[in-house]
C-alpha cells in the first residue's frame, strides 16, 4: 500500500503503474469505520484483482458552515492507514488543505437544483464544498468507479447529478447504509455522543421506520408520515433537536405529497454539538 500526501505525487505514482487499470475512488474524511470498510470492500469488487483501489483521507475544510465542526471532527491518521492496509486498499491519498487548494483559490463548483433542501438549506455552501472536492478527487485519479454510502442520500444525489450535468466519465456506486444492531447508522461523529446520547440516537431510525410502516400500509400523506416520524424523535429526554426533517420525491429532491413516486425520508438531528443524520427510503 502506498501513502501519497501530495496532489502531484499522486499523479506521478498513478502514471507509473502504467496502463491504467479499474481504478475505483472511495473518497472519505477519515475516522474509518466498519461503514468506510463496506465502500472499501465494494471498491475492491467493482476493481477486480488487477485493479486500483484508491481512498482519500482528507477532512474537507471548504464543505463544513461552522468551525467549531471542522476543529472538532475526529481524525484517526494512523489507525486509518492500519485499516486500509489490512482490507486491501492499494493507494491512500492523504493531502494537507494546503496541497489541495491555492490560498487564493477562487473558482468552486454549485449545484442549484438538488442541494437546496435538506442539508443545503440548513448548512449554506455545504455542497458547494462538497462538489468542488469530489471533482478534484475526479480529477486527480481518473477513476472509472467512484463509491459512496447511501447514508448521505442528498450528497449521492448531487454527485450523480454532477457526473451526469458535467460529462464526467465516472460510474458512482451507492452503498447501503451500514448500522449498529440498535439501527443507529455508523457514523465516525457517533464517538462523540455521551453513552446516554448513543443509546437514545436509535430512535432517529426507529423514528423512520415509523413513517416507512406507514406508508407500507397505505398512508401517502406526506404531514402525517413526517408526523409520526416527528412525535418519535421528539420524545427524547436526551435534548434531541431536529435540524430538518423532510419527505422529498428521491428522484429530484423536491417536496411531495401525496408520496405518489418513490421519495425518501430524511432527518438531521442534534445532541448538542453532534449533528447525526439518516434516511430511509419509500417505495
Amino acid at each position: 500500500m502506498k501513502v501519497v500526501n501530495h496532489p502531484a505525487t499522486l499523479l506521478k505514482d498513478l502514471e507509473s503503474h502504467g496502463p491504467p487499470s479499474t481504478r475505483v475512488l472511495v473518497p472519505t474524511m477519515g475516522c474509518l469505520h466498519q461503514g468506510h470498510l463496506e465502500l472499501v470492500h465494494r471498491a475492491r469488487q467493482l476493481a477486480g484483482a488487477d485493479g486500483t483501489v484508491i481512498l482519500s483521507l482528507f477532512v474537507n475544510p471548504i464543505q463544513f458552515d461552522r468551525a467549531e465542526d471542522l476543529e472538532h471532527y475526529p481524525r484517526a491518521l494512523e489507525d486509518d492507514l492500519a485499516l486500509c492496509r489490512e482490507h486491501g486498499v492499494d493507494i491512500v491519498f492523504t493531502p494537507q488543505a494546503a496541497d489541495m487548494y491555492h490560498q487564493d483559490h477562487s473558482v468552486t463548483v454549485s449545484e442549484s437544483v438538488l442541494s437546496r433542501k435538506l442539508c443545503g438549506a440548513t448548512r449554506p455552501g455545504h455542497f458547494d464544498g462538497v462538489c468542488t472536492v469530489v471533482l478534484k478527487l475526479f480529477n486527480l485519479t481518473q477513476p472509472e468507479f467512484a463509491v459512496f454510502g447511501k447514508k448521505d442520500f442528498q450528497q449521492l444525489a448531487v454527485i450523480r447529478r454532477m457526473v451526469r450535468d458535467l460529462n464526467l466519465p465516472v460510474n458512482i456506486d451507492g452503498v447501503d447504509t451500514l448500522r449498529e444492531k440498535s439501527g443507529l447508522a455508523l457514523s465516525s461523529r457517533n464517538a462523540r455522543l455521551s453513552p446516554a446520547q448513543h443509546k437514545d440516537a436509535r430512535r432517529i431510525h426507529r423514528a423512520l421506520l415509523t413513517a416507512q410502516h406507514a406508508y407500507d400500509q397505505g398512508e401517502t400523506s406526506a404531514k402525517a408520515l413526517l408526523h409520526n416520524a416527528r412525535s418519535e424523535i421528539e420524545a427524547s429526554d436526551q435534548g434531541a433537536i431536529i435540524d430538518y426533517l423532510e419527505l422529498l420525491d428521491s428522484r429530484n429532491l423536491q417536496e411531495i405529497d401525496p408520496v405518489t413516486y418513490p421519495a425518501v425520508i430524511a432527518t438531521a438531528v442534534f445532541y448538542g454539538k453532534v449533528r447525526l443524520i439518516d434516511n430511509v427510503e419509500l417505495g
